[in-house]
């Protein structure tokens, strides 16, 4: 039997040793977790770039823009989830420079100001009209990435001190932009609950009502499961307590956090029937047809 604490030289350990069924439960775990992240958030990748209705839609952009770190998320966790890996700070085990968890910022920015773009949208709707171009849009979209990865690359070539502050100043920052996106989410109800009642009935009315409703759910689940890991990452971090795992597919918390990977895209398939619709017709109906013809 392979044993992962002597692995071959020049190699990454597996994650467990298989020496109890716990073992075998976290390695399939992990493996059933990644593929499930993927096919779940990579139709949804595939499904909006193929159809031009949806990606004129600016909310379809940032669902197709999460919905890509997801599967990114998925996909790394066939590195984290699989292999010892201890992505801490500053003294990492085989980590990746804390690139593939930096997937979940990506999410955390695109998720602040996709709610900012729905609260504009629905109580502002005319100025939204005005200002809020396709490629303002586009532009948020992208910047979310080079925000999170030119931040992580500045810390990557800063001196360990100066790192370690501006690492210390992020997770203040985080701080500052999860309350933003509670107090966003409590607008967001109150603005489903009250300020649609008084449009008129019909598709931009409903469109609005759905954009709404899938916002709320995904921040929600969002803060519930990445909450965990982001206070112990804090406590380690300030005070120098907090829990501490042998590894990345040992560390409840940051599989509590991923997790978002498949939540994330399930709420968007749940609460959009265009989007379900789509995905089916344009990925799932062109695979069964394929087994079918086989």
């Amino acid at each position: 039997m392979f044993n992962a604490t002597n692995p071959v030289a020049g190699t990454v350990p597996l994650a467990v040793d298989f020496d109890s069924p716990e073992d075998y439960f976290i390695f399939i775990f992990q493996l059933v977790f990644a593929t499930t992240a993927v096919l779940t958030a990579g139709p949804i990748v595939v499904t909006i770039l193929s159809t031009r209705a949806l990606r004129l839609q600016n909310r379809f952009v940032f669902m197709l823009n999460t919905s890509i770190s997801d599967t990114l998320v998925g996909l790394s966790v066939y590195y984290l989830g699989l292999f010892d890996v201890q992505e801490g700070y500053p003294y990492p085990r085989n980590g990746s420079y804390n690139i593939l968890p930096s997937l979940l910022g990506v999410n955390l920015i695109t998720f602040l100001f996709a709610q900012f773009d729905r609260y504009f949208a629905v109580c502002h709707p005319f100025v939204y009209t005005r200002y809020v171009t396709r490629r303002v849009i586009i532009s948020a979209n992208v910047y979310c990435w080079f925000h999170i990865y030119g931040h992580l690359l500045i810390v990557v070539f800063l001196p360990l001190s100066n790192a370690i502050r501006m690492y210390v100043f992020t997770i203040i920052s985080l701080q500052a932009v999860v309350l933003t996106k509670i107090i966003m989410t409590i607008k967001l109800y109150v603005v489903a609950r009250y300020q649609l009642t008084r449009e008129p009935p019909g598709e931009d009315r409903e469109n609005k009502k759905e954009s709404l409703i899938i916002m709320i759910f995904v921040v929600s689940s969002f803060l519930v499961l990445w909450s965990p890991s982001f206070v112990n990452i804090t406590l380690r971090l300030m005070l120098g307590k907090g829990v501490t795992f042998r590894n990345e597919a040992t560390n409840v918390f940051a599989i509590m956090a991923r997790l978002n990977a498949v939540s994330t895209p399930a709420v968007y398939l749940w609460g959009s029937p265009r989007l379900r619709k789509a995905t089916m017709r344009t990925v799932w109906g062109k695979v069964c047809q394929r087994c079918k013809t086989r």
